[in-house]
């Protein structure tokens, strides 16, 4: 999962998770790093990745909440010091698997995690949807078919439930990651501990 998130966003494994956890501790208030009830709607939508950058810079923020992540020599040799080399891989692999065409896909990888993940799901899903539960914030599920951003898109139900790795709550809600993390554990790739 770190490799993922370093090969599509160049984001440091701490910086994401101090980001996140920051998020769940002042969702929706002053203090939260990307809510549009905040910083507006349009400007989360579309600035998210923008957002998220600039809070990756606050290292008071990022030692505070990224305590426990990973500090091992791959994270401390290769994806610290070298960030952005992650997004210069993928564009190779894609290069390699798709030829010239393998730039289009890069492009749209590269739009996809800004638009989808920073934009529509901490804007959108703080913004308008459906819920199955009252949290202290405003997370909405915006689809009951988590299919597009890894099952984010029931987004009240992770707030309900922040540690769950399965983020559907109700019987036709579907959640795609979970599907996957299921298929991981069944093939030993992975053990969900809660």
């Amino acid at each position: 999962m770190r490799f993922w998130l370093w090969m599509t966003t160049g984001m440091v494994t701490r910086q994401w998770v101090a980001i996140h956890r920051k998020h769940h501790r002042y969702s929706d208030q002053e203090g939260d790093p990307h809510t549009p009830h905040v910083f507006g709607i349009w400007r989360v939508l579309f600035g998210g990745a923008l957002l998220y950058s600039r809070a990756a810079q606050d290292s008071v923020m990022i030692a505070q909440y990224g305590q426990g992540t990973p500090v091992d020599w791959v994270e401390t040799n290769i994806y610290s010091k070298h960030n952005f080399a992650g997004i210069g891989l993928m564009l190779l692999i894609d290069l390699a698997l798709f030829g010239p065409i393998g730039f289009v896909v890069w492009g749209i990888q590269m739009l996809w995690i800004p638009f989808w993940a920073a934009g529509v799901i901490n804007g959108v899903a703080h913004w308008i949807g459906y819920r199955n539960g009252e949290t202290r914030d405003h997370s909405r599920n915006i689809s009951p078919w988590g299919i597009v951003v890894g099952g984010e898109e029931l987004h009240n139900n992770h707030h309900l439930d922040p540690a769950n790795v399965k983020l559907s709550k109700q019987w036709w809600e579907f959640d795609i990651g979970y599907m996957w993390i299921k298929i991981f554990e069944f093939f030993k790739l992975l053990k969900i501990n809660r």
